[in-house]
């Protein structure tokens, strides 16, 4: 078996940890269900969009590329 992991902000996984345990999961079972879903549905399960910020496309597929790049590299340091 291989570990799926990933980073994400302090206050973000605190309240991934509480909305799993209110509906009676653990955040290590949530996240394996939702990849079996993923693989299932050959992508998300769901419409993905965000309520918390308008997002506007990137203009170029190099720029959406650059941006993830940097931020990735950021996210090593």
């Amino acid at each position: 078996m291989k570990h799926a992991g990933t980073r994400v902000e302090d206050a973000e996984y605190d309240l991934f940890q509480r909305t799993a345990a209110s509906i009676g999961t653990t955040p290590s079972d949530a996240l394996r269900i939702f990849i079996y879903s993923f693989n299932d549905y050959h992508g998300f399960p769901y419409p993905v969009r965000s309520r918390r910020m308008e997002v506007e496309p990137f203009q170029t597929e190099e720029d959406a590329t650059r941006f993830a790049t940097e931020l990735a590299m950021e996210a090593l340091k």
